[in-house]
């Protein structure tokens, strides 16, 4: 087997999760008095953890307002971990065949690597009846957050894996440059919430379409 450990993403490559941030994110403008927002541009500023999210969401746009206050941030990501507490998995379903391929990769080591905060990793993994699949997990308010190459080197380590017999899974650009940061081999899935982006400008191993395309990837010999 060529890869001993796969790491995945999880908003995006897992599981659609936008609907519950979507929720959760009108309810915060809504209590600042803020434009409420749709559930597209939502869709579109996923990937760089809650608080950058946030802050687009008051800015409305990808772009982060420069005049943005500070403390009116703090505030709604304060308002938004509230909400967002109470929602997280309701909304949310894990795209199609990820239970499927996750058992079928049963024998590699398996980690989760996500921006999102521990709290509500760890309530939507239990919501949906993942958590069994991996070895550990590890999130955003763990450590420096993907595309820094730390969240995937700790787990090399942690198994015990060199960073050429393992593979990131993900949707975004910040995957794919963790993974390269880290010298870890990637496969960019096409589905899931690229920011608009191109995933192949940045040249990752593989591009697939379909979670059960991975399969012969992380089984070949």
């Amino acid at each position: 087997m060529r890869y001993d450990a796969a790491f995945f993403d999880l908003d995006g490559t897992l599981v659609d999760s936008v609907y519950d941030l979507y929720i959760a994110m009108n309810l915060t403008l809504t209590d600042l008095a803020f434009p409420v927002v749709t559930q597209k541009l939502v869709e579109g500023w996923v990937g760089n953890g809650i608080e950058t999210l946030v802050k687009r969401g008051l800015s409305g746009d990808m772009q982060i307002s420069e005049h943005l206050d500070d403390a009116l941030a703090q505030q709604a990501i304060t308002l938004f971990y509230k909400h967002y507490d109470e929602v997280v998995g309701d909304y949310s379903a894990l795209y199609q065949h990820v239970e499927t391929g996750l058992a079928a990769l049963a024998s590699i080591p398996k980690v989760i690597i996500t921006n999102k905060a521990r709290r509500f990793t760890e309530k939507l993994l239990d919501k949906l009846a993942l958590t069994h699949h991996f070895q550990f997990i590890v999130c955003g308010d763990d450590m420096t957050k993907k595309p820094s190459a730390e969240p995937l080197q700790f787990a090399c380590t942690q198994l015990n894996v060199s960073p050429e017999k393992a593979i990131m899974i993900g949707d975004s650009k910040s995957d794919v440059l963790a993974a390269k940061a880290a010298n870890v081999d990637v496969i960019a899935l096409g589905y899931g919430y690229n920011q608009g982006e191109n995933l192949a400008d940045f040249n990752p191993e593989y591009l697939c379409d379909n979670f059960l395309d991975i399969i012969p990837v992380l089984t070949q010999r």
